[in-house]
């Protein structure tokens, strides 16, 4: 199996030393993925909410928002040495062993 989330890591690293200088501080960096997630929150509420989209709004591309999300992401996680792909499996693995039986179960997910 690939490590595609490594793979990212290892991307997002090279662009930060070759073109982007440096990492901002993990502080600035949270801000960044606050400030990033709001976005995507905007247009999901605008698009697919109950809020009006406005004009401006049309033009926002949903999943340059999420890249966005991701880059910054990433970034935090080679700031923190936090390898990514590890933790991603080993939340999958938990997510996988604890909900198997409850979401199956759950009346509230079935397909009326």
């Amino acid at each position: 199996m690939s490590k595609e989330i490594t793979n990212l890591q290892k991307e997002v690293d090279g662009w930060i030393k070759t073109i982007g200088v440096r990492y901002f501080n993990e502080l600035t960096n949270m801000a960044m993925l606050t400030e990033e997630v709001g976005e995507v929150a905007r247009i999901i509420a605008r698009r697919y909410g109950e809020q009006s989209e406005k004009e401006s709004d049309k033009t926002k591309d949903l999943g340059e928002e999420l890249a966005d999300v991701l880059f910054v992401t990433l970034c935090l996680a080679n700031q923190t040495g936090t390898d990514l792909q590890e933790a991603f499996d080993k939340k999958m693995k938990k997510k996988t062993e604890r909900d198997f039986e409850r979401h199956q179960n759950n009346e509230k997910l079935k397909e009326k």
